[in-house]
């Protein structure tokens, strides 16, 4: 493989990684150092709102400035905001107060972080010879390797070290893919096309809905990325936690995450070996077949082998459905709104998935886990249906094969 594809795809899993161990080990450093379960809640609810801002003007700046810069300065700055709380438990002492506001500052580096290296993919790929189709489907497969690793490295850390030495790891990480990302030729990062004059940072931020608002093939996809952190955040937050609870075996949650993990890493092996060979369509609807089955069969809550087969096959169609549309949504985005087109749909993510836990909780509250479970499930059901109805997906995606994207207006 090309050295910059290597590069490139080594900074996005140390990157994810940093973030799947701090997911882990943050809660339970909080858990220790307040005493209090209601401390992390306070911190993911006092977080959520500048992650929301943040990741919406992120994708103002990823189009202003060079998206390598961007890219390394959001993973200095996550090392950045980790490094400082075992500093500040050093000097001052740590206590909830200094979680939020250093977990606020770590918001500015996760939603922009990922933006940018998303906006870097078509660049790296022309640059490093290789098809687009390839690369998406390889940094799917980090992705996936980055959610087995990431938790399982957390709870070795916890078990062999203290608290600091695991804070340290983690910030260790994010700051490898930084340094990693700046080893990349600068001019990758540069935008492409003519510069813009600039603008203010609203009315940018209002273009780029506006061409979001324009596609109908951007709608759609952002339509699908709602559905499914929906429904996954209300099963994985929620329904599982109370069925596993319920059976007496919280053991075996962990185990769903790996199942999850593991489809997802073959489809984005599979996408990446062959992306090119079939039509997009097909592996369009192989992935809606293969996600809409994952998530009905881990609804129906009939058995824990049942819930895990159908957080395989989940796995599998997400990360196909993923890959395809990750694609397409370069080719249909011109290099100049690119970075707020992309952080549109990941913001998004980091509203819907809080969102699908509320729902879960109120129908579970007053109905059950399995009618929960259906519930967003069937959300995601109906947007699918509301996209396929709305052929936002048939006038856009070509027969043919995925070939080297052409990146156009749109």
């Amino acid at each position: 493989m090309p050295l910059t594809a290597a590069t490139y795809l080594a900074s996005h899993l140390l990157s994810l990684l940093g973030n799947g161990i701090a997911a882990v080990a943050l809660p339970l450093i909080v858990l220790q150092t307040t005493g209090s379960p209601l401390g992390t809640a306070v911190l993911a609810g006092a977080t959520a709102v500048p992650a929301v801002l943040v990741g919406l003007l992120g994708g103002v700046v990823v189009d202003r400035i060079n998206r390598r810069t961007a890219s390394a300065v959001a993973d200095l700055v996550s090392a950045v905001s980790v490094a400082a709380l075992p500093l500040v438990d050093l000097g001052w002492g740590l206590n909830l107060t200094w979680f939020v506001v250093l977990g606020i500052v770590g918001s500015f580096g996760d939603v922009p972080g990922t933006t940018a290296r998303e906006v870097l993919a078509p660049v790296v790929a022309r640059h490093a010879g290789i098809d687009m189709a390839r690369l998406i489907g390889l940094r799917q497969a980090a992705s996936s390797a980055a959610l087995v690793i990431g938790p399982a490295a957390a709870g070795l850390l916890l078990a062999a070290f203290d608290p600091t030495s695991v804070l340290w790891i983690t910030a260790g990480t994010s700051a490898l893919a930084a340094l990693l990302t700046r080893t990349l030729p600068r001019h990758l990062g540069e935008v492409e096309g003519t510069a813009a004059p600039r603008r203010s940072v609203l009315r940018e931020l209002g273009e780029g809905f506006a061409v979001v608002g324009r596609s109908r093939f951007l709608l759609g996809t952002s339509g699908l990325v709602v559905g499914l952190a929906v429904a996954l955040g209300g099963l994985q937050g929620m329904v599982l936690p109370l069925y596993f609870d319920l059976i007496a075996r919280p053991d075996l949650l962990g185990l769903v995450l790996t199942a999850l993990a593991a489809g997802m890493l073959g489809g984005a092996a599979l996408y990446s070996g062959v992306g090119g060979r079939w039509s997009t369509r097909t592996w369009l609807a192989a992935g809606f077949a293969g996600t809409t089955a994952g998530f009905l069969l881990m609804a129906s809550l009939l058995s824990p082998a049942v819930v895990f087969a159908g957080a395989a096959a989940l796995g599998l169609g997400n990360s196909v459905v993923g890959a395809v549309t990750g694609v397409l949504q370069v080719e249909r985005t011109s290099s100049a709104v690119r970075g707020r087109v992309l952080s549109f749909k990941t913001t998004l993510l980091t509203i819907a998935a809080p969102a699908g836990i509320g729902l879960a909780g109120v129908v579970a509250e007053f109905g059950s886990p399995v009618l929960a479970g259906f519930s967003v499930a069937a959300v995601w059901v109906l947007v699918l249906l509301a996209v396929l109805g709305s052929r936002a997906l048939a006038e856009q995606v070509p027969t043919a094969p995925v070939a080297e994207p052409v990146v156009a207006q749109g």
